[in-house]
């Protein structure tokens, strides 16, 4: 499993509201997407950036995303580009389930 961290340095331009209504008009991208176990995004206490953490089942399917075209289209949402990182998830637990992967 990878996860992916994606970041926009958006400096207390959004309200938390302002950010909900983006989160809310995206989201739909995401919902069901294959090779995506799950999303949530973020909104940094005062608004100085948002974005998202994602769980993938493999880097290859969290590649697939982030193409230059899905990179042009965040940044118009957002105003700004965004910074990804990736990492291993060597544990993962989820309280939602009685599995532990």
């Amino acid at each position: 499993m990878i996860a992916a961290l994606v970041l926009f340095p958006v400096d207390g331009a959004l309200s938390s509201e302002d950010a909900a209504a983006r989160f809310a008009s995206t989201a739909p991208n995401y919902e069901g997407l294959a090779g995506l176990h799950s999303k949530a995004y973020v909104y940094e206490d005062g608004g100085a950036t948002v974005g998202g953490f994602y769980l993938w089942t493999s880097r290859a399917a969290a590649e697939a995303m982030y193409t230059d075209a899905w990179r042009e289209k965040v940044t118009g949402v957002y105003g700004v580009p965004p910074s990804l990182r990736y990492f291993e998830v060597p544990v993962y637990i989820d309280n939602t389930a009685s599995v532990v992967v």
